[in-house]
C-alpha cells in the first residue's frame, strides 16, 4: 500500500501542515461492532498508539446486528465525535456513500491505489473505504463426527454433490441428541452466492432463474432432515456457533472470521467440538476448485470528523502491511493476505495442522458477493425477503424468483 502524501491531505482537507500540530494530542473514536469478540481491534489499537503517543484511539460499538442502520443515522445527522467508520458489507457502504458521509479518500491519495478489492469498491471512478479484511467463505467441518460416521474428510476439491452425500452420510440420532449432517445459516447468501461462482451470473443482473436448483437442494435438505429447518433457526434465533459449538453439525459453510472465533472458544472451553478443520468451499460442475465468495470489510472516514489527516493516517496504517501483519495474527484474513500471511495464520496455536486446511485459507479465484451499485441497499432487502419466503415455503420457487424479479425491475424504473 502506497503511503499518503500528508502535504497533499493538508491541501485536500483543508488542515494546516503536519509539523503545525505534530505535537498536539489527539482522541479519534472508531466506530465498529463486537468489541468483545473481536480478537483484532485492541492489538491494532495497541501498536498504533505505541507508535504514536499523541494518537490515543477510543471506540463505540454500535452491535452487528443493526450496525448498518445505527451507523447511518450517525453520520447522516452530522455526528462530529465519530472519526474511523467501519464499514460492514456494500449495502452499508452504499448508504454511506449515497449519503456522502465519507469523504472521497481517491482524492486524498498522492498516488491511487490500484488492487482488486479498492476496484470492487470504486463508485464513479472513487473509493470512500480503504479494505483491510477480505473475507471468504469456507467448509468448517467436525473430524470427531466424520470419524464415528466413517466418512471421509472433505478436500479443497469437494463438488456440491459430494457434500450433500456426505451430509446424509453424516446424519445420526433423533431429538435434541440428532447430529445433523450439516448446518445452513439463514442468511440468503447461505442459498443464492453459490450460484454466482461460475462467473456467469450474478446478484445484480436482474435475472435470477439461476437461483432455482440452489433453492430446490436446500429446501431438499430440509426435507431429508441433514440440515434443521430455517423456520426452526429463525424462530430460535440460532446463533450459527451454537450448532457448531455443540456438535450438533458435522458441516457448516461460514466465513474465514470463523477461524480466529474457533481458536479462541475451543482455549477457553466455550466449543466442545475441539476436533475442526476448515476446506475449500465445494464447487459446482465446471468451477475451479477454492473458488469462492468474498465480502470486504473497510474503514472510511467521517466528513465531519475533526481530525481527518489522522484518522487517515490511522486507517492507512489499518490496511497497509504492519496493520494487515497484526490482523493475521489474530487468525483472520486481512485484505492484504499473501502466502506469508497465510503461513502466519496456519501457524498459530489452535490452527488445523493438515494441509487441507492450510490450503483452504488461499483461493484460486473470488467474487464478491453483492456487487457494488448504486441500489445494493434495495437489492439486499428483496433478496432477503424471498429468501425467506422461499425457505419457509410460503411461497414456491418459482413465484419467489418472479417476485424477486418482479421487484428487482421496479428499482430501474
Amino acid at each position: 500500500m502506497r503511503r499518503f502524501s500528508m502535504g497533499l491531505l493538508a491541501a485536500v482537507m483543508g488542515m494546516a501542515p503536519f509539523s503545525a500540530v505534530a505535537q498536539e494530542k489527539v482522541t479519534l473514536n472508531w466506530a465498529l461492532w463486537d468489541w468483545s469478540s473481536v480478537a483484532y481491534y485492541k492489538p491494532l489499537i495497541e501498536a498504533y498508539e505505541k507508535k504514536n503517543p499523541n494518537i490515543t484511539i477510543e471506540h463505540t460499538d454500535l452491535g452487528s446486528a443493526d450496525y448498518g442502520q445505527m451507523v447511518m443515522t450517525q453520520l447522516s445527522g452530522g455526528a462530529t465525535n465519530l472519526d474511523i467508520i467501519q464499514i460492514k458489507d456494500v449495502p452499508n457502504y452504499i448508504q454511506l456513500v449515497r449519503a456522502n458521509t465519507l469523504e472521497n479518500l481517491t482524492t486524498a491519495l498522492k498516488e491511487p491505489v490500484d488492487t482488486p478489492d479498492t476496484k470492487a469498491l470504486t463508485v464513479d471512478g472513487s473509493f470512500y473505504g480503504l479494505p483491510f479484511r477480505t473475507d471468504r467463505w469456507l467448509l468448517y467441518y467436525n473430524k470427531d463426527l466424520f470419524d464415528a460416521a466413517g466418512v471421509d474428510y472433505p478436500t479443497n476439491d469437494m463438488t456440491w454433490d459430494a457434500y450433500y452425500k456426505k451430509a446424509e452420510e453424516l446424519t445420526q440420532g433423533f431429538g435434541v441428541k440428532k447430529v445433523y449432517g450439516a448446518h445452513t445459516h439463514t442468511w440468503a447468501t447461505l442459498v443464492q452466492v453459490f450460484g454466482t461462482l461460475d462467473g456467469k451470473n450474478s446478484l445484480v443482473s436482474g435475472d435470477f432463474n439461476f437461483l432455482a436448483p440452489w433453492y430446490e437442494q436446500a429446501l431438499k435438505m430440509q426435507e431429508d432432515g441433514t440440515v434443521q429447518t430455517y423456520a426452526a433457526l429463525k424462530t430460535s434465533a440460532t446463533h450459527y456457533s451454537g450448532p457448531f459449538f455443540n456438535g450438533q453439525a458435522a458441516m457448516m459453510p461460514m466465513g474465514s472470521w470463523f477461524i480466529a472465533t474457533l481458536i479462541e472458544k475451543v482455549k477457553n472451553g466455550e466449543a466442545r467440538s475441539k476436533s475442526w478443520a476448515i476446506a475449500s468451499l465445494p464447487h459446482a460442475e465446471g468451477v475451479e476448485p477454492g473458488t469462492t465468495a468474498s465480502q470486504i470489510t473497510s474503514l472510511g472516514i467521517n466528513r465531519n470528523s475533526r481530525h481527518k489527516r489522522e484518522a487517515l493516517d490511522f486507517v492507512e496504517w489499518v490496511a497497509g502491511p504492519e496493520g494487515a501483519r497484526i490482523i493475521a495474527s489474530t487468525g483472520t484474513l486481512p485484505s492484504a493476505l499473501d502466502k506469508a500471511m497465510a503461513e502466519q495464520i496456519a501457524g498459530l496455536d489452535g490452527f488445523p495442522k493438515d494441509e487441507t486446511s492450510r490450503g483452504a485459507l488461499q483461493s484460486p479465484k473470488t467474487y464478491l458477493q453483492l456487487p457494488v451499485v448504486m441500489n445494493a441497499p434495495q437489492l439486499n432487502l428483496i433478496l432477503d425477503r424471498t429468501h425467506d419466503m422461499t425457505m419457509t415455503e410460503n411461497v414456491s420457487i418459482e413465484d419467489g424468483l418472479k417476485d424477486m424479479h418482479d421487484a428487482a425491475a421496479r428499482l430501474s424504473q
